[in-house]
C-alpha cells in the first residue's frame, strides 16, 4: 500500500522515532512519578487517602496528564536523541549524499509525527477529560480539599430574559441562601421569585425553594404567591456554582461546547477559561510536527562531542516552548488576548524558527 511513498529507509527512521519516543515516555512515567510521590506523601497521609485511589484513580489520571502536557519535551528529545545518534555513526551523511534531498529526508519524520499527533488529539479530545476527572475529584477530596466551599453573590443570566442570583452557595451541602430569579419581557419586569433557601435534591435532580415569594406584574396590575416550599424548574446544576479553578479540564468535548454555550448568556467569568481549554486540545497536537521540524535541523549534522550539545539544545527550546505556553495562556485568562491566537502563539514562533533551521540545515 505504501510501497511507492515509503521505502525501507523511511520505515527505519520511523521504527526508531516512534521507539524512541515510546522509550522516552517510560523513562519520564517513572521520573515523573517517583518526583510526585515524594512531594504528595505528607499530603496523602494528612488526608488518609486510600492506597487504592491513589494507584487507581489519582495516579490513572496524574499520569496521562502530565505525560500529554510533557508531550512535546518528549517528542523533541526523543527526535534529537535518535537522530543525532544516526549522525553522529554517520548514517546520514550517505542519505543526503545519495541524491535524496534534506526535504525527502524528512518524509518519514513526518510520517512519524502524524502518527503522533493522531493519538495525542484522539487522547486530548475523549481520553484525557475522563482520566483528568479522576485525577482532580481525588485532589479535590484528598490533597486540596476547601474547607469553605461557598461561592458569594453569584449572578447568572440563564437566558434571554431570565436572571439569577445567589447571596452564597454552599457547594458541599448543594443549598442556597437569598435566592431571586427575575424574568423580563424585553426591558419590563413581568416575575420575580424570591426565596430564603434553595436546595438542589439529587434524587429527583430538580431545584426547591423554601421560603418564598413570587410577585408578578402585567402592566399596571400586580399579585403576589407566598408558600413555604414548591419545585422551581431552573436550568441550572450545582457545578455550575463549584469554585474550583481546573473543572474545565475534566469536561468531556460535549460538555464543555454546552458549557460555553451557557456561559455566552450567563457572563459568570468562566468564557475565556472554557475557550482556551477547547482550542487547546485541538491546536497543540500540532507541537508533534513543528517540534519534529526543529529537532531533525538541530541534530542531523554531526558535530564534536557526540549527541551532548544537539541534546542539551533540544531540551532547552522545549522548555522554552512550554514555558510560552504558559505564558500566552496567563496572557489570555488575564490580559485579554483572545484564546484562539494564545493557542496558536507557540507554534507559530517555534513554526517559524523550525523553517528558518531547515533553511540553515546541511544538504
Amino acid at each position: 500500500m505504501f510501497g511507492g511513498f515509503i521505502k525501507l529507509i523511511d520505515w527505519y527512521i520511523i521504527r526508531k522515532y516512534l521507539g524512541t519516543f515510546l522509550f522516552t515516555i517510560v523513562i519520564f512515567s517513572v521520573i515523573i512519578i517517583i518526583f510526585d510521590v515524594s512531594e504528595k506523601l505528607d499530603d496523602f497521609l494528612k488526608h488518609n487517602a486510600p492506597l487504592s485511589k491513589i494507584v487507581f484513580q489519582y495516579y490513572a489520571g496524574f499520569l496521562p496528564f502530565y505525560l500529554n502536557f510533557l508531550s512535546p519535551l518528549i517528542n523533541f528529545i526523543a527526535v534529537i536523541f535518535f537522530t543525532a545518534k544516526m549522525a553522529d555513526q554517520t548514517e546520514i551523511v550517505p542519505i543526503l549524499s545519495g541524491g535524496v534531498s534534506f526535504t525527502r529526508f524528512l518524509r518519514p519524520y513526518f510520517v512519524a509525527s502524524f502518527i503522533i499527533f493522531l493519538i495525542t488529539l484522539i487522547f486530548n479530545l475523549f481520553i484525557i477529560p475522563e482520566t483528568n476527572e479522576l485525577k482532580i475529584n481525588f485532589e479535590n477530596t484528598y490533597i486540596n480539599p476547601k474547607a469553605d466551599n461557598t461561592k458569594m453573590y453569584t449572578h447568572m443570566q440563564l437566558d434571554k430574559g431570565s436572571y439569577v442570583y445567589v447571596e452564597n452557595f454552599d457547594n458541599n451541602q448543594k443549598v442556597g441562601y437569598k435566592f431571586s430569579l427575575e424574568k423580563f419581557n424585553g426591558d419590563e419586569l413581568v416575575e420575580k421569585t424570591m426565596a430564603e433557601r434553595l436546595a438542589w435534591d439529587s434524587v429527583k435532580r430538580k431545584w426547591n425553594i423554601e421560603n418564598y415569594s413570587v410577585r408578578r406584574v402585567n402592566g399596571l396590575k400586580e399579585s403576589m404567591d407566598y408558600g413555604t416550599k414548591k419545585v422551581l424548574p431552573l436550568d441550572l446544576k450545582p457545578s455550575d456554582f463549584e469554585i474550583y479553578d481546573n473543572n474545565q479540564e475534566a469536561m468531556n468535548m460535549r460538555e464543555l461546547n454546552t458549557r460555553i454555550e451557557k456561559e455566552k448568556i450567563r457572563g459568570t467569568g468562566e468564557l475565556e477559561r472554557l475557550l482556551l481549554e477547547k482550542y487547546k486540545r485541538y491546536v497543540y497536537p500540532l507541537s508533534a510536527f513543528v517540534l519534529t521540524l526543529m529537532g531533525v535541523s538541530l541534530s542531523s549534522r554531526k558535530v564534536r562531542g557526540g549527541i551532548g550539545l544537539p541534546l542539551g539544545i533540544g531540551i532547552f527550546l522545549s522548555f522554552a516552548y512550554i514555558l510560552l505556553i504558559q505564558f500566552s495562556n496567563m496572557f489570555s485568562l488575564k490580559g485579554g488576548l483572545p484564546p484562539l491566537v494564545a493557542v496558536f502563539i507557540p507554534n507559530i514562533i517555534f513554526g517559524a524558527l523550525g523553517v528558518y533551521l531547515v533553511v540553515k540545515a546541511p544538504k
